[in-house]
């Protein structure tokens, strides 16, 4: 039972997000086919699917964002025009003149906005009471009186609700390997929520229609997906991007911005060292000028849909890893990302990070091996990607060195403690004081991914302070010693046993065990 202990605790922590609490019967199961109980979820048909009432698409999203900054345009308009009228008339004879309104580009005037409106600023989480507690039932301890809150507007609402589907699909899915599928792509290929109005609008929107469709797809179809969505296009501001020598280039004297093709070839496909230049850099930045999103007169499609804008397209052919590309229009671009989701140095790049996550920070250069030849042979299928990863030995004779990032270990408590959140805002509190701001990296390489990363001393102190506050208001309702047989059962160490049946009381039992090795290292 020992060893199927060990296999079971590896199969919730290593690969999904811990067992669930209640009557789930998640270590059990696990145990009596550690291998079988994940591949099953990777078996279902779109498992990965996020369809929630009223989670609306990108274009309607958009147009609400338009319509929102368009009234805020209008109020502050009325407001100048009457503090205007108010103040005193010029001189007769005077030459001044009005000041000239900058025509702001779209990505400006969201950013704008989004350093004005109490919307786009990041949750605080300066106090023990901010911090996320999984109970919806939880009540903050008493404290020095706040200022009341303001009324959400559409912006906190739409991200507050994408952030809560999110989150109940982690705490209720059977084993979560999809839903860490998910989120691992997710990283992947991130955008920032702090970018603004529109980044923070689309953040759910984004993973739901460019990453869930393709976690158990292929990988040259997620990455066209995701290369063209207004999010992505908006979050490395490709929609400012002309072909020099496009009509739009020359009309406007702007040129090329290499963002979107950069993190393409470094981030997304073929890594650091992957064999491209900068003069490859800049031939794709070329390629994929013109691919924009329609904005909210609609000339160019639907407003806030993906949109090829044959004006600010460079024309003519262009040499892009020793291959001529002479495609026209947005075909152009396809066949290039077609090419590197299937260039050598991109299985590499995949499957060595796709190890790293999962299994170790230096791993196994035999699983990596293995994740790379099924990438290559099988055109880019990440079911099948998975799929070597879990029948793999290296993966299940590793030790359990990872750290659970802030997500993982929020999501994993949520689950043990059997508590379906009802209000994100506890949870989006708990990581922005983590430091793991649900969809907000600090840059486009996302989150880190290595233990040390989230092993820090000041990290690991916050994780005490939220599981001492989880104890606290929990406790009475849980017996940690059965709720440690839910966690690890047989595979506990005496340590880790010893600690919590030594423990002063439940709260500081309850709190020991979340902070545990075995509830911790995954």
């Amino acid at each position: 039972m020992a060893r199927d202990s060990q296999a079971a605790l590896t199969a919730l922590n290593r690969f999904g997000f811990g067992a669930r609490g209640g009557a789930s019967g998640d270590f059990i199961n696990a145990a009596s086919d550690p291998r079988g109980f994940v591949l099953a979820e990777l078996a279902r048909p779109n498992g990965a699917l996020l369809e929630v009432p009223g989670l609306l698409s990108t274009p309607e999203l958009g147009k609400q964002v338009f319509d929102y900054q368009f009234e805020i345009k209008q109020a502050r308009d009325a407001a100048k025009a009457a503090q205007q009228g108010a103040s005193e008339t010029p001189p007769q004879g005077s030459d001044a003149k009005p000041q000239q309104r900058r025509n702001l580009s779209l990505s400006t005037a969201a950013k704008e906005i989004a350093g004005k409106d109490p919307a786009m600023q990041p949750q605080p989480a300066d106090s023990a009471n901010a911090v996320m507690t999984p109970s919806a039932t939880m009540q903050p301890q008493a404290g020095p009186a706040k200022p009341p809150a303001q009324p959400l507007n559409i912006i906190q609402k739409t991200f507050r609700a994408e952030a809560l589907a999110r989150l109940q699909r982690g705490v209720v899915a059977d084993c979560g390997i999809v839903e860490r599928l998910v989120v691992f792509w997710s990283n992947h290929f991130c955008i920032s929520a702090n970018k603004g109005a529109l980044a923070r609008m689309w953040a759910g929107s984004f993973e739901r229609e460019a990453i869930r469709p393709h976690v158990l797809g292929r990988f040259g179809d997620m990455l066209k997906t995701v290369e063209q969505h207004p999010a992505m296009l908006f979050f490395l501001d490709n929609q400012q991007s002309l072909g020099p020598e496009s009509r739009a280039g020359i009309n406007r004297h702007r040129g090329l911005n290499e963002n979107l093709a950069r993190e393409i070839m470094e981030l997304h496909t073929l890594g650091v060292g992957g064999g491209y230049t900068q003069d490859d850099v800049t031939s794709l930045a070329r390629v994929i000028t013109g691919w924009t999103f329609a904005g909210r007169q609609g000339r160019l499609g639907t407003p806030g849909s993906f949109a090829f804008n044959a004006n600010a397209h460079q024309p003519g052919p262009q040499l892009v890893l020793g291959k001529t590309y002479a495609q026209a229009g947005i075909a152009q671009g396809e066949a290039v990302l077609s090419d590197i989701a299937r260039h050598p140095s991109t299985a590499k790049f995949i499957a060595t990070k796709f190890a790293r996550h999962f299994v170790a920070d230096d791993p196994p250069p035999a699983l990596v091996a293995k994740l790379q030849d099924t990438f290559t042979k099988t055109d880019g299928d990440l079911r099948a990607l998975a799929t070597t990863l879990v029948q793999s030995n290296e993966a299940w004779q590793a030790p359990l060195t990872k750290m659970r990032s802030p997500y993982e270990f929020l999501v994993a408590s949520g689950r043990l403690l059997a508590r379906n959140p009802e209000d994100p805002g506890r949870y989006l509190n708990g990581l922005n004081l983590l430091g793991q701001p649900l969809w907000s990296p600090a840059g486009p390489n996302g989150f880190p991914d290595t233990a040390a990363a989230w092993a820090a001393p000041e990290g690991i102190k916050l994780r005490l302070d939220i599981a001492a506050q989880v104890a606290s208001q929990l406790a009475d309702k849980f017996d940690p010693r059965d709720l440690l047989e839910l966690v690890a059962a047989d595979a506990a160490s005496p340590e880790t046993r010893r600690t919590i049946e030594r423990a002063e009381s439940r709260q500081q039992a309850l709190a020991l065990l979340l902070m545990s090795p075995e509830f911790q290292r995954r």
